[in-house]
């Protein structure tokens, strides 16, 4: 049976595995990922639009990895709109890339629930098996943590360097042509790296579990034994 200090921090490590796994699978199904601002450049232009004149062709865009809106404002007020990326815009977007972030979260949700799995059996007893113990658990956490943190920097390139944001803006638009004035990560996007760093603080859990800490030893006092004693 594993110690009481050991049992109380494979409980916690266990707890932040469940919370992870919450984290994950609340950042994919909410659609705000990434926020910005469009501007409608083909109504701006046909009217030669000033500085102050702009505002009223600034709308506003947000998605997830599944969904999201956009308000377009192209000088007659704004017109709000929700979309879908499957199955019709992933085709618009890079489509490999998007499959994989999903891919690789979903095998972080999977490394997850593996961990949280070990890390109650650890608590309960302790394996034979290495695979099963503090190893196998450090293993789990360290797949889990990896695979998000690959699915958080392919979104961030699909944004910067695929333009994606821009892509989904300009959807379907046949006579409007929409540029992207701000982008903004949000919180479902920070609630994944969250995931990886519950993930880093579960090795370092582990790490703290399997240290040796001395033991300490109160000195016994001498007995002072007399004649007298002995006689008794």
């Amino acid at each position: 049976m594993p110690g009481c200090f050991k049992k109380t921090l494979f409980a916690l490590a266990s707890l932040v595995s469940f919370v992870s796994f919450l984290l994950i699978v609340v950042s994919m199904g909410t659609p705000k990922w990434m926020t910005g601002k469009i501007l409608c450049k083909t109504g701006a232009d046909l009217v030669n639009a000033t500085d102050p004149e702009l505002v009223k062709f600034i709308g506003e865009i947000y998605y997830g990895l599944f969904r999201g809106g956009k308000i377009r404002q192209c000088g007659l007020g704004g017109r709000r709109s929700k979309f879908t990326i499957f199955p019709h815009m992933v085709k618009k977007l890079n489509t490999g890339l998007h499959v994989m972030i999903i891919m690789f979260l979903c095998v972080a949700i999977f490394f997850s629930l593996v961990s949280f799995g070990f890390c109650i059996l650890n608590a309960i007893k302790v394996p034979y098996q290495a695979i099963k113990g503090p190893a196998g658990v450090c293993l789990w956490n360290f797949l889990a943590g990896g695979f998000i943190v690959l699915a958080v920097t392919s979104f961030m390139a699909a944004v910067k360097l695929h333009h994606h944001t821009e892509r989904i803006a300009n959807f379907r638009e046949n006579v409007f042509q929409f540029v992207i004035l701000e982008e903004r990560f949000e919180d479902c996007f920070w609630l994944c790296v969250a995931s990886a760093t519950a993930h880093a603080v579960n090795l370092l859990l582990i790490t703290i579990s399997g240290i040796h800490f001395p033991k300490i030893k109160t000195k016994t006092e001498e007995a002072n034994v007399t004649a007298e004693d002995i006689m008794y």
